[in-house]
């Protein structure tokens, strides 16, 4: 073979490399914009939205929030939670199972959104799962919790959110007990516990503590 006819060759093989790259590279970013699309509610950390002074019912009430209400921008929620509970519903992550301050808690009361006191759970539909982290038979008002589809670490789950603020609570998985079949498995940092006995009697919101 000539030397044209070999760097005819090397440089076929070159463009068809690139090529494949090329390919390679646009299929990623379809597959990325798919799962960006509208209707997944992907959710951003740095995303900013005007704060709504909605309140939210009183923990035990079963009202619904609407949905969005209590939405703040991000340099609030830095203000308002703590590094760990900013990780959580923020960021959307995971603390570790068995080390959450209520994984195996069986305290009579109402869990509500640590974020925006939105009431989430009750303790009468809490159970014991052995996951390792808190997990409820379904919500106090279904309308408080959203869900999403998750497909991070090449996985595809139903990620479960606050309604009211968009912080991030967990997942839900139909491996629960009967009647529901249900299992909401619920990060502890996400929410705040509060006693039946201290529920409040008049409509105001929790606030957040650290």
């Amino acid at each position: 073979m000539g030397s044209d006819g070999y760097n005819s060759t090397i440089m076929s093989q070159t463009q068809t490399r690139s090529l494949v790259t090329l390919l390679f590279l646009l299929s990623a970013f379809v597959v990325l914009v798919l799962a960006m699309r509208p209707g997944q509610q992907v959710q951003s950390a740095s995303r900013s939205q005007e704060v709504n002074t909605v309140s939210a019912p009183a923990p035990g009430d079963n009202s619904a929030v609407p949905a969005g209400s209590k939405r703040r921008d991000d340099a609030e929620w830095r203000k308002l939670l703590t590094p760990e509970q900013y990780r959580i519903t923020r960021q959307h992550g995971t603390e570790r199972a068995f080390t959450g301050e209520y994984w195996d808690s069986d305290a009579d009361g109402v869990y509500v959104c640590v974020a925006c006191g939105t009431p989430l759970f009750d303790s009468s539909s809490k159970f014991q799962s052995a996951c390792g982290w808190p997990a409820y038979s379904k919500p106090l008002n279904e309308a408080n919790v959203g869900s999403t589809t998750d497909t991070s670490f090449f996985m595809v789950r139903t990620e479960v959110h606050c309604n009211a603020c968009d912080a991030h609570l967990g997942h839900v998985f139909d491996d629960g007990p009967p009647p529901t079949g249900i299992r909401y498995c619920i990060n502890s940092g996400s929410v705040k516990f509060i006693p039946r006995e201290a529920l409040p009697a008049n409509n105001t919101e929790t606030p957040p503590t650290k």
